[in-house]
């Protein structure tokens, strides 16, 4: 998906137009189920091989790590990238390709998330730029290809009742279940629905913590939400700190579900995100879906703990505009916990 990702039925987004990335040259499209951006090259850890070889396997990578490894991806890891994500390529050396990913907008980068993946990970775009979509909705799904994640978008060849064919980056095809899937074109693409979006977001309870996780194989706070929301046609940006600045401002004591609980320590940026599941109940207790780092590292539902009553500084409420980017009817991280 090339150019600012698809129109029409399609996807778009506000990460880079598609004059942009015109202008970018070397614009190419993950081929893989989930690359991992690094810091460097030098970053990925022997253990991290499953997830940097040429058909990597996330499941087994994610599976290996315990919980030291887990905290060792700070600083070498920053965020995932699903098949059919567009990237632009900045650079090129030893097998590795320095990108930019638009469909992730950073106060990192103003041309997109920045990172560096495998050469191998990449592929020519799919050669379409308007017609029928489809956004993977089960927490991953496998047809005649490789198993794809939650969140994936994908262009339409053919559809019937049972199966659609999709076409795939690298001039590839597959073909996965009807019921996995909803169609943009068909308007089974739901159109920003708070309620619809929690609902996904409650698919991963009880998934381990990933650092720079956004995949159906291990999320981090802000890829949760980043995840959830893109789902269902909303590109918000990745990182917690950058959520924060695209949401419309809630007054604590009135949120809903659906909305978005923002953290900050004092004089400190924000650092931690999650879905608000319930009103303020009248004793105070505000109930929360996340994915915590600390404490238990498993995606939960629960009420605030302390450290997350002190922190607890803004809620925000998603409003769909251009100003937020569409992956809709038709297709950022700072130290977080």
């Amino acid at each position: 998906m090339s150019g600012d990702g698809m129109s029409g039925d399609g996807m778009s987004g506000d990460g880079m137009s598609g004059a942009d990335l015109q202008a970018a040259g070397d614009v190419r499209e993950v081929a893989v189920p989930a690359t991992t951006l690094w810091r460097s090259p030098d970053a990925p850890r022997t253990v991290d091989e499953p997830a940097v070889r040429d058909l990597p396997d996330p499941a087994a990578w994610s599976a290996g790590l315990d919980r030291e490894l887990r905290l060792g991806l700070h600083g070498r890891t920053d965020s995932q990238l699903l098949l059919g994500e567009p990237v632009e390529v900045l650079d090129e050396r030893d097998g590795w390709s320095h990108v930019a990913a638009p469909w992730q907008r950073s106060s990192h980068g103003d041309r997109g998330y920045p990172g560096w993946v495998p050469t191998s990970h990449l592929a020519e775009p799919v050669p379409v730029t308007d017609g029928p979509t489809a956004h993977v909705m089960a927490r991953s799904t496998r047809g005649d290809g490789p198993e794809l994640s939650l969140g994936t978008a994908l262009w339409v060849d053919d559809a019937d009742d049972r199966e659609v064919r999709v076409l795939l980056p690298g001039d590839r095809r597959a073909v996965l279940a009807r019921t996995d899937l909803r169609l943009a074109d068909q308007r089974e693409q739901p159109a920003y629905d708070a309620d619809a979006v929690l609902a996904t977001a409650r698919s991963f309870l009880g998934l381990q913590y990933l650092w720079g996780g956004t995949s159906t194989w291990g999320v981090d706070c802000s890829g949760l939400v980043h995840l959830a929301w893109r789902s269902h046609g909303v590109l918000l940006p990745r990182d917690a700190v950058d959520q924060a600045e695209r949401v419309q401002p809630v007054p604590l004591d009135d949120v809903r579900p659906g909305d978005l609980y923002f953290f900050a320590r004092p004089d400190e940026r924000v650092y931690h995100v999650g879905f608000v599941t319930r009103p303020v109940a009248e004793d105070g207790t505000r109930w929360m879906l996340h994915a915590p780092e600390s404490g238990s590292p498993y995606v939960e539902d629960a009420p605030l703990a302390p450290h997350r009553r002190e922190t607890l500084v803004s809620a925000g409420r998603v409003v769909p505009s251009g100003e937020v980017g569409q992956v809709g009817q038709g297709m950022e991280r700072n130290g977080e916990e």
